[in-house]
Parts: structure tokens; C-alpha cells; sequence
């Protein structure tokens, strides 16, 4: 005889159930690995631009280059689609020099030809600015920073204008009269062919140039055999000068010699004329005291005069 058994009422107690943990670990990594990355981007999605410079916003995506740069300050970007490329736009100074004691640790030194075909050295200096607007069009150029700019198209920019120039010029007038004619004309060849990529020249200058030890001999020799030819030309013309200021004053001397005695001449005759036997008597008349001269003898001794107008 089989059992039936009445429900009591009362549920039957069920165990808990136990999930899979890596289950529920998997359904919350994206909210984790989304956290990290934006606590690893959130650095890098702000870019700090320092004064005195601008940003270059490159667009990754294939968006080329912005053409509009970002001023100095604080700006927000997609690190993951943009990037920032720096550019100074305040003045600087590009040295190239032989030796590493200016500019860089390379001889940088302008190698050119002058117009007798001896090669010339030149340590020359440029001082410059870059316009600000004209940044992106630089980069899009030369897709590099500012200093390998310098030392690759801006060098040989110098090297280019320098060659037409002193190609023109013999080293002794380059050294001498022509040296501030052939900076400026460098550097207005210079500021023209840089002025298109955003680069103000502020000033060119030549620090030293060096020729072959035997043309420089040659010059200085030259100098020299000139500076004595000049000294012996204005010692010559000083001689010259006493000689004339002799003569002048010899010449002044003889006339008034002659000046004088012609005077002296002169006034002898005027006295001459005016000595009269009258005018002798006259000035002895004057000159007698009305005493007789005293003589031997009985006679009385008389005195003579002439009236006036008888001789």
C-alpha cells in the first residue's frame, strides 16, 4: 500500500546557487581597462605651449597639418589622433663657425670660391625670427624641428647667397672696402629666399674670413708696399708744403726789403730836393746867438745874408 504524503505548506529550502567569478570579473573589464586608459591619457590630453613659442597641430588621422598653429598657453587635444610639433618664434641666433667653440660641436664653417678661384672660409652669424602664421607651412615643408631646419636649408641658404656674392668680389676688396657692401648684399639675398617659409632676417653679419696662407700674404704685403707709398706721397706733398711757405716767406722778405729801400730812396731824394742854400742860411740864422766871432785884427768881421730869392 503506497504512501501519500501531504504538502505542509512550507517551501523546501533550496541551496545557493554559486556563480562563475571570472564571469563577473570579464563583465566589468571594460568599465577597468576604460578607467585606465583614461587615467594613462589624461596627462597627454592637455599640451602646455611655453611662451615665446607656438604649436603645430598635426592631425594623424590623415588630416595633414592644421593651418592655424596654437599660441602659448594651455590647450586640450585627442593625444590618439593629434600630435604637437613646437616651433620658437622669438629672435635667434643661428652661429656657424669652424670648430665647436660656437654653434654646434661640427665645423659649420661657409666654404665659397672667390671671383680668382681661391677657396674662402667664412664664420658668419644669422639673426632671425619665424612669423608665427607662416609655422604650419614650414612644417609641411621641411616636416622637422626648428634646428635640423636651421642646419640643413637655412645653411645652405647662407652658403648659396654667400658663393654668388663673394664669387663676384677679389679677397683684397672683401677684406678691405667691400666688406660691409658684401654683408649687406648677402643678406638681402638671404632674407629673400627665407622670407617665403615664415623666416624675418634681423641681421647677417661675416665674423672672420679666411683665404690661403700665401694670398693673404700677397694682401698684406700689398698693404703694406700701399701704406708705405702713402706715407712717402704725403711726406712729399709736406715738403712740398715748406717749400712753398719758403718761398712765400722769402718772397714776402725781398719785397719788403725792396719796399723799404725803395722808401728810403725815396725820402733821400725828397730831402735832397728840399735843401736849398737859403734854407741852409735860414737854419743857421736860427741858430746864432747875435755874438760876433771873436778874430785878430782891426776889421770887424761881417755877416752875410742873402735876402730871400737871391742865391
Amino acid at each position: 500500500m503506497s504512501t501519500i504524503q501531504m504538502p505542509t505548506g512550507r517551501p523546501r529550502p533550496q541551496m545557493p546557487r554559486i556563480g562563475n567569478p571570472l564571469r563577473a570579473i570579464a563583465g566589468k573589464a571594460p568599465l577597468v581597462v576604460g578607467a585606465v586608459l583614461l587615467l594613462l591619457l589624461t596627462p597627454s590630453m592637455f599640451v602646455y605651449i611655453n611662451p615665446g613659442n607656438v604649436g603645430i597641430v598635426i592631425h594623424k588621422l590623415g588630416g595633414g597639418v592644421d593651418r592655424h598653429p596654437l599660441g602659448q598657453g594651455l590647450h586640450f587635444r585627442n593625444p590618439l589622433t593629434t600630435g604637437i610639433e613646437e616651433y620658437p618664434v622669438f629672435m635667434q641666433t643661428l652661429v656657424l663657425a669652424r670648430g665647436n667653440a660656437e654653434g654646434s660641436a661640427s665645423n659649420d664653417e661657409i666654404n665659397v670660391n672667390s671671383i680668382e678661384g681661391q677657396p674662402v672660409s667664412l664664420d658668419v652669424s644669422l639673426s632671425f625670427e619665424l612669423d608665427a602664421s607662416k609655422t604650419p607651412r614650414l612644417y609641411t615643408t621641411f616636416r622637422t624641428d626648428i634646428e635640423h631646419i636651421q642646419h640643413g636649408y637655412v645653411k645652405q641658404s647662407i652658403r648659396q647667397a654667400l658663393q654668388e656674392v663673394v664669387g663676384s668680389e677679389p679677397i683684397a676688396d672683401m677684406l678691405g672696402p667691400k666688406k660691409a657692401e658684401v654683408v649687406a648684399r648677402a643678406q638681402n639675398l638671404i632674407a629673400t629666399r627665407l622670407a617665403q617659409y615664415g623666416f624675418m632676417v634681423k641681421q647677417f653679419t661675416i665674423n672672420e674670413i679666411r683665404a690661403p696662407a700665401e694670398v693673404m700674404q700677397a694682401i698684406n704685403t700689398k698693404n703694406v708696399m700701399q701704406q708705405q707709398a702713402l706715407t712717402a706721397q704725403n711726406e712729399l706733398q709736406k715738403n712740398m708744403y715748406n717749400a712753398q711757405g719758403d718761398s712765400i716767406r722769402a718772397s714776402g722778405r725781398a719785397k719788403a726789403i725792396l719796399t723799404e729801400a725803395q722808401a728810403q730812396a725815396q725820402a733821400n731824394q725828397l730831402l735832397s730836393q728840399s735843401i736849398t742854400p737859403t734854407l741852409v742860411q735860414y737854419e743857421m740864422t736860427k741858430k746864432w746867438n747875435g755874438q760876433m766871432p771873436q778874430v785878430t785884427g782891426g776889421a770887424t768881421p761881417l755877416l752875410q745874408l742873402s735876402p730871400p730869392g737871391n742865391r
